[in-house]
């Protein structure tokens, strides 16, 4: 990701500082009732991408035991982020600018025991999928766990709406699409994780579970 530019797909409002994602407020609930068996008690969570800042609030008021912290290469999101922050009493920290794409994006940011990005693989270079990776694979620790949530090709089970995703965000920039679930596996298991699990979730989105092991 590149913080030259905001990228998101859709029109957010917004109030004082604070942003309000129309999917974010839609797919906060199911997302955070699909993650909540793999944050374990206390877990200091890392978000890459956090956009809005709605989604870690949200879990902040379900899990009042983890610490949150946010991120996103545009200044608009993390002053976003950071207001939603006071409303979870000191444990959605102050907003980091972190883009994946920079191979050093991963120094000196502290120790998290889960890492978790939604939506952005798809709206952004393959650098910075791969970078994702890779950054990952050097900050956790072995037994960590790093959540992806977005669109995904499955070959044959790909779903309509995403092959026709697909061509609309190519249409945008030729560097962005839905990317192929097994690249995603592949690129995570160079980094030194192992899929867990893969969770079906609403408009036909994935929940994909990866371990570090090595």
């Amino acid at each position: 990701m590149s913080g030259k530019d905001p990228i998101h797909l859709e029109d957010r409002t917004q109030s004082g500082a604070r942003l309000f994602s129309p999917t974010a407020g839609r797919n906060k609930a199911p997302i955070a009732d699909a993650m909540m068996a793999y944050l374990p008690d206390g877990a200091r969570v890392l978000e890459i991408a956090s956009g809005s800042g709605e989604h870690g609030a949200h879990i902040c008021t379900l899990r009042p035991d983890i610490t949150w912290q946010t991120s996103d290469p545009d200044a608009d999101s993390r002053a976003s982020q950071n207001d939603w922050a006071k409303d979870c009493g000191g444990r959605m920290l102050k907003s980091l600018d972190i883009d994946t794409s920079q191979a050093s994006w991963a120094d000196n940011i502290g120790e998290y025991d889960v890492i978790y990005c939604a939506n952005m693989i798809h709206i952004a270079p393959w650098e910075a999928a791969t970078g994702l990776a890779a950054g990952a694979g050097n900050l956790l620790k072995v037994g960590a766990t790093f959540i992806l949530y977005g669109p995904f090709k499955e070959g044959e089970d790909t779903a309509e709406s995403n092959l026709g995703f697909d061509v609309s965000l190519k249409s945008r920039n030729p560097s962005w699409g839905v990317r192929n679930l097994d690249d995603v596996k592949h690129i995570f298991s160079d980094a030194g994780f192992t899929h867990e699990a893969r969770i079906v979730m609403p408009k036909e989105n994935r929940m994909l579970i990866f371990t570090k092991t090595q």
